[in-house]
């Protein structure tokens, strides 16, 4: 599913869960995908790895055509920063990208200075 998540596609988010501490990473990729659960890790089809997810609350409803739920998933690849930190992500980061300190249930995480830049780890949102 697609990376530019608007804040209605988060409605029924209950809580973040991570894999990996989101202090030691500059940014993370977001993305929407369909799960058969509200709860718990779901499954992971892409390359690289999941760092976070969502879970869901009880009144979240199923897609109609599917019958899956629409999960957040947090994820790096393994050319990203964390991996490569002179590689391709030195500067910039890729377009799903967003600093995982900004991630919150119902609300889209937000592209820092340090997520698209990898500067500081105080840097500020970026306008």
């Amino acid at each position: 599913m697609s990376s530019l998540l608007q804040a209605s596609d988060l409605a029924h988010e209950d809580r973040v869960v991570w894999l990996e501490d989101p202090d030691e990473l500059d940014y993370v990729r977001q993305a929407l995908d369909k799960t058969p659960r509200r709860r718990g890790k779901p499954r992971y089809y892409r390359d690289g790895r999941m760092v976070g997810f969502t879970e869901l609350s009880e009144t979240a409803e199923a897609d109609p055509d599917s019958g899956l739920q629409k999960r957040r998933v947090f994820y790096l690849l393994p050319h990203d920063r964390d991996a490569e930190p002179n590689g391709l992500y030195k500067e910039g980061a890729p377009g799903e990208a967003v600093d995982p300190r900004t991630i919150e249930p119902r609300t889209v995480g937000r592209k820092t200075e340090r997520s698209q830049r990898g500067l500081s780890p105080d840097a500020q949102p970026v306008a």
